[in-house]
């Protein structure tokens, strides 16, 4: 990992989301970005007289934030950015243009200079994003330092594209990996596909010598929710899944499971694109 792109649109969520993509930074020596995207109107909207008080605004903070993360972060390279556009926009393409990079946002944001986040456009985010996107709640007070990642596991082939990132993460924060197998199904045949499945899971743990348990769970239900309460109750502090992929463009591809899964979860979720943008051994 050397780029860790973290949106911050001058909320107490986005700052908390810059504090966790810190903690990764500490780990991975990966040089921080934190960006604000200037949208159209928005010095109108935000009460300011013009452009340039907005800008002056902006830099401060910016600046502020700045000094604060090198003095947290003291090995890794600070800088920060502001684009102006569509907020989603803007923050993924900026990130995709950075080799081995994530991004990390606060999926709610309050009023102070931008709701950048907040609802629809953290999916919008997650939705367009060709890198692995942090999701900071915005009630999300755990540690930052992981110890346990749950990463799920069913029976789709993209189901093992996550494990990469995972056992990535495992490495960096000497954490174990939580594999779990889910049953959405009382038949057989959907069971043994996800038990091989969970297995070759296992297999990429053990090649890679970081700590591992497995555990399946058979749902009756919504998915989104029980895989929650699950994690919640095995103390995992990052829950990492795949986006899932629709047809419908209103929706930014983003699957009903994963948008679920964020309004649910009381800890981060990494969502993984099915791009290959993000390797290991690079």
């Amino acid at each position: 990992m050397k780029n860790i792109v973290v949106g911050i649109d001058f909320s107490q969520n986005s700052v908390n989301a810059l504090r966790h993509g810190a903690a990764i930074a500490i780990k991975s020596n990966a040089k921080i970005h934190i960006v604000w995207v200037k949208t159209p109107g928005a010095a109108t909207k935000l009460g300011f007289t013009d452009e340039e008080q907005l800008l002056k605004k902006a830099n401060t903070f910016l600046d502020d934030l700045v000094v604060a993360t090198r003095a947290e972060v003291p090995k890794s390279e600070v800088q920060s950015v502001i684009l102006e556009g569509k907020a989603y926009l803007k923050l993924t393409q900026y990130a995709s243009n950075l080799p081995e990079s994530i991004l990390v946002v606060g999926s709610h944001g309050a009023s102070g200079f931008e709701e950048m986040f907040v609802g629809s456009n953290t999916m919008k985010v997650v939705g367009i994003s060709k890198v692995p996107v942090l999701i900071i709640g915005n009630n999300v007070q755990i540690n930052r330092d992981l110890t346990r990642i749950l990463v799920p596991i069913d029976t789709s082939f993209e189901t093992l594209q996550k494990m990469k990132t995972a056992v990535l993460f495992a490495k960096l924060f000497s954490a174990q990996v939580v594999l779990l197998g889910i049953y959405d199904s009382p038949a057989a045949d959907i069971k043994h596909v996800i038990n091989i499945q969970l297995n070759h899971a296992v297999s990429m743990c053990h090649d890679a010598n970081v700590r591992y348990s497995a555990s399946t769970l058979e749902i009756h239900g919504q998915i989104s929710k029980a895989t929650v309460n699950w994690a919640a109750d095995e103390d995992v502090n990052l829950l990492v899944v795949m986006r899932e992929e629709e047809d419908d463009i209103s929706s930014f591809w983003l699957g009903s499971n994963t948008r679920q899964l964020v309004n649910y979860a009381s800890m981060p979720i990494l969502v993984i694109p099915n791009v290959d943008h993000f390797a290991i051994n690079k």
